[in-house]
């Protein structure tokens, strides 16, 4: 395996990192796209260090396909300011990426498939649904929920496993988590600018805007190539059935997992699920089943006529 830097070009330049197997001059790839927020190329944020796409592309290589994942706008070696990136913006910026990775010499463009975790996901989805030239999609912790609502029933998961000393102090102060969520997505509904101060803090609102417009269904439908959707079965950020509307609303092949005791992490939690126990569990690599059904599926879909033994 080698790394080697890689820059997506555009009004919008992206650094990213393409890594190739040691295999055939010829080689399949697949392009990782991150979650949602400040996210860097190997699924990183400030907060919380995810490790998705880099795990994932080194765990590929092995397997002799190429990846490429690179640094969202404002982010690691990608100029721009992340919270003026719209839902859409994200979109596009994959397909750009999608566009530089099939100009790459050494990458079979008819052997590419679209992975992403949690809203990389989503954007795969939306890419794939626009008529994007891939052989298939992995849909990692992705929701078939319209995104306003998925919001709030993120917050009904949350609250009751916030650290007991939050949970007092929500109820000492009456608030209701629920309430308190969809009253700021009114104010920021209400705002025109990319970025707006909600509760003393500056978010993305023009992603939170077309996000919780966005219904995945109405993507889910026009996708035509194969689809992996695989999901943690403690997930408190997608909700687990949505996996069996995604499988109903996809035109073609679709393979579900609902992978036991996983989270939203892409990692095993022991106990009930807790967004408080994130911490201790990404100190963790992901989840080697996830990972396995990953690769074990993007070899079938990049090599359906492969004789056994061979890496290209």
């Amino acid at each position: 395996m080698r790394e080697t830097p890689f820059q997506v070009p555009g009004p919008h330049p992206l650094a990213g990192t393409l890594t190739l197997p040691d295999a055939a001059p010829l080689v399949p790839a697949v392009l990782l796209a991150s979650g949602s927020g400040p996210v860097d190329r190997n699924s990183n944020h400030p907060r919380a260090r995810f490790d998705v796409a880099r795990q994932l592309a080194h765990a590929l290589a092995g397997a002799g396909i190429a990846s490429l994942r690179y640094d969202k706008r404002g982010v690691g070696g990608s100029p721009g300011d992340w919270r003026t990136a719209g839902l859409h913006d994200n979109t596009a910026d994959l397909g750009r990426a999608l566009e530089a990775l099939r100009a790459r010499p050494g990458i079979d463009p008819d052997r590419i498939v679209l992975a992403g975790h949690s809203e990389g996901a989503i954007l795969a989805a939306a890419l794939a649904a626009a008529g994007a030239p891939v052989a298939g999609l992995v849909l990692l912790a992705m929701s078939a929920t319209p995104g306003e609502e998925l919001l709030r029933w993120q917050a009904r998961q949350i609250a009751p496993t916030l650290p007991g000393p939050v949970r007092g102090l929500l109820r000492l102060l009456r608030v209701d988590l629920e309430a308190k969520v969809a009253a700021n997505h009114r104010r920021i509904a209400a705002t025109t600018t990319d970025v707006a101060r909600i509760g003393g803090a500056r978010v993305n609102a023009r992603w939170t805007r077309e996000f919780m417009a966005h219904d995945p269904r109405e993507d889910l439908r026009r996708v035509a190539v194969p689809v992996l959707a695989v999901t943690g079965g403690k997930d408190l950020q997608v909700k687990p059935e949505d996996l069996d509307v995604l499988a109903s609303c996809v035109r073609g092949p679709a393979e579900t997992r609902l992978v036991p005791d996983v989270t939203h992490t892409l990692r095993r939690q022991p106990g009930p699920a807790s967004l408080s126990a994130y911490r201790k569990e990404l100190r963790s690599p992901v989840d080697a089943e996830v990972v396995r059904t990953v690769v074990d599926w993007c070899t079938r879909v990049t090599h359906p006529t492969r004789p056994p033994g061979t890496n290209a």
